[in-house]
């Protein structure tokens, strides 16, 4: 899994480096928004990890997974925007990369090339189940790009799951199959997106086809005009973007992506 998403988000990167992104510290994305989280630590065989939890105590309860770059300054803006969306939900982002982020495309690609994807998996079960000890009676898993692929394959993998939404991201064959999804899916892709395979247009196409198979609730929307990451809008976020290409601006979308998440995660979590 890794080795091919790594090479193809290598492959449409390539112009990304430290020059063509503004530099900002470790220090600055660890703390930025930082005073909205609750860290924790959540058990995991016989070791523990980070976690960050936003929202209130008793509401449903939804894992957001980070893109290739890690916890840093945009999944945590998405964290807290799906903690203030109508009726609230409470967020938890995991820690997979262990508090390591990547500050540029080279850095981040390192990373997840050393990830280890079926232990992924079982952060993510984990921080569903700690959720469900936690005051959230139903969990659904979302996630962005890497992210993305990792919530789908978790409506595959964690039966404790109760609703998926993923954002340009398909797992690999060898990760998990969504012919054989378990939770009901919802997955949002940019028609301009130039990630082959993963999560272009024929990505998409593919994915829509497999959860026919599954028999499981799905609906798979792609935007016109729309690249990789388009969700994507704190400063740091937009410059990236650019650098590969995807300058559109395109708020409607943005709106648009957010309000059909939040539909489906209150019909399936409530």
């Amino acid at each position: 899994m890794s080795t091919f998403l790594s090479s193809s988000l290598g492959k449409s990167s390539s112009s990304l480096s430290r020059s063509s992104v503004p530099a900002f510290s470790r220090l600055s994305v660890r703390s930025m928004a930082d005073s909205a989280f609750k860290k924790i630590q959540i058990q995991r065989d016989d070791t523990t990890f980070d976690a960050y939890v936003v929202g209130k105590d008793d509401a449903p309860g939804i894992v957001v997974i980070q893109e290739w770059w890690g916890v840093e300054v945009e999944i945590k803006n998405h964290a807290i925007k799906i903690s203030q969306l109508d009726p609230g939900f409470k967020a938890l982002i995991p820690d997979l990369y262990r508090g390591k982020v990547g500050l540029d495309a080279a850095e981040a690609k390192h990373l997840m090339d050393g990830l280890d994807w079926p232990g992924a998996v079982k952060d993510i079960s984990d921080s569903v189940n700690w959720l469900k000890a936690n005051g959230s009676k139903k969990v659904g898993v979302t996630g962005m790009c890497m992210g993305g692929a990792l919530a789908i394959a978790s409506s595959v993998l964690i039966p404790e799951v109760d609703a998926v939404v993923g954002f340009y991201g398909t797992p690999s064959s060898e990760l998990a199959d969504p012919a054989q999804a378990k939770a009901p899916i919802q997955a949002h892709f940019g028609e301009l997106d130039h990630i082959v395979g993963f999560s272009d247009v024929t990505a998409a196409r593919n994915l829509e086809e497999k959860l026919k198979a599954s028999g499981v609730a799905h609906e798979v929307h792609i935007y016109p005009g729309n690249g990789h990451a388009f969700l994507n809008r704190s400063p740091e976020g937009v410059s990236r973007r650019k650098s590969l290409g995807d300058s559109d601006d395109d708020e409607a979308a943005v709106e648009l992506a957010w309000s059909r998440f939040n539909s489906w995660m209150k019909h399936y979590l409530a």
